[in-house]
């Protein structure tokens, strides 16, 4: 599971080189970040380099060192291709959910591969729902779908509440981009996993409904 496949070494080659020459360069960082006065004004492909820049080598690896663990099992069920284009949606679904919900507010900025590495990680869950994971404050493994729901719960709240200096945003477009081009690419799984199809789905509906009760 954890030989590397050469598409994984590429996207945390790119993220690292672009990272780097962003802590390097405050006016490239500047240029390429995710910034809604920015994209407005035409600069769009923002919404794609935003998501190869970090702001710190902590960031950098924590969203790599999750890439690491869930990229095999995505491409072990479909390939290498299928597992980029995952990959790269989830990115500008992101992007694209923060600029919707961020529109009205053009000082608003955020870098990182966050939203693209939890399209992967529910891909992950979407396709071998049996998963087992151990975080460190839990002493016991969980199924991954519970951790999976668990964070767009907590993503949800913290887009409301706006905690910390992190983009929920993101990371909640990121897993509806993986959850949506999963089930397109493997539309089986609407009957193979329906029950864990619709548990996931259930977040992502509150989302909506709580952005149209104006509730975010």
């Amino acid at each position: 599971m954890y030989n590397l496949h050469i598409a994984t070494i590429a996207i945390i080659a790119a993220n690292v080189l672009v990272t780097l020459r962003g802590l390097n360069d405050a006016s490239f960082f500047e240029r390429y970040k995710f910034n809604i006065g920015a994209i407005l004004g035409g600069q769009k492909e923002r919404t794609l380099t935003s998501g190869f820049l970090h702001v710190d080598f902590a960031h950098l690896f924590f969203n790599m060192f999750t890439l690491y663990f869930f990229a095999n099992v995505v491409i072990s069920w479909f390939n290498p291709i299928k597992f980029l284009i995952i990959y790269l949606i989830s990115l500008l679904a992101g992007s694209l959910l923060a600029l919707y919900f961020h529109r009205n507010e053009p000082f608003y900025s955020a870098v990182g591969a966050s939203g693209a590495v939890t399209g992967i990680l529910f891909s992950a869950i979407l396709l071998q729902p049996d998963m087992q994971l151990g975080l460190l404050f839990i002493p016991i493994p969980l199924p991954a779908y519970v951790l999976g729901i668990g964070y767009l719960l907590y993503s949800i709240y913290g887009m409301k509440n706006r905690l910390g200096n992190i983009g929920h945003t993101a990371h909640f477009g990121g897993a509806v981009g993986g959850y949506v081009t999963t089930l397109l690419f493997r539309p089986s799984l609407l009957v193979d996993q329906t029950m864990m199809v619709i548990l996931l789905a259930l977040p992502i509906l509150a989302l909506f409904v709580l952005q149209k009760l104006g509730k975010i």
